[in-house]
């Protein structure tokens, strides 16, 4: 145990040393390819004006994706009418994908209880 807490170390030793040497050179390339998205200067006013655009854009967008939420609905009907037809390919997925749903709760509930498995700290 000790011995994997020593190589443990020893690499989060040499990533923060290589975060040091090379992490402004990343940070100042990243921010000089992406210079069309700062704004200049950077004023409360401005922040106000972008976050109203992007609530405004989201909402504006509800329509479009309340529509897509029905088209996949009716699909699913569909399927579901003719699951006679089914392959067992599209089962298979489907299971996967169900699975995959259930994991992604349960993580969600471990994270919520402050990654504890046995229950909620009261």
């Amino acid at each position: 145990m000790a011995s994997k807490l020593q190589q443990l170390q020893s690499k989060a030793c040499l990533a923060s040393q290589f975060i040091a040497k090379h992490g402004t050179t990343y940070y100042r390339q990243l921010l000089e390819q992406n210079k069309q998205y700062i704004q200049d200067p950077p004023t409360v006013e401005k922040c106000n004006l972008l976050s109203k655009q992007l609530f405004y854009t989201r909402l504006a967008s509800i329509p479009g994706r309340n529509e897509s939420f029905w088209k996949e609905l009716d699909y699913a009907k569909n399927l579901w009418k003719n699951r006679k037809d089914l392959k067992v390919e599209d089962a298979g997925i489907a299971a996967l994908f169900g699975l995959e749903c259930f994991a992604w709760f349960c993580a969600g509930e471990i994270v919520g209880r402050g990654f504890t498995f046995t229950g909620y700290y009261v």
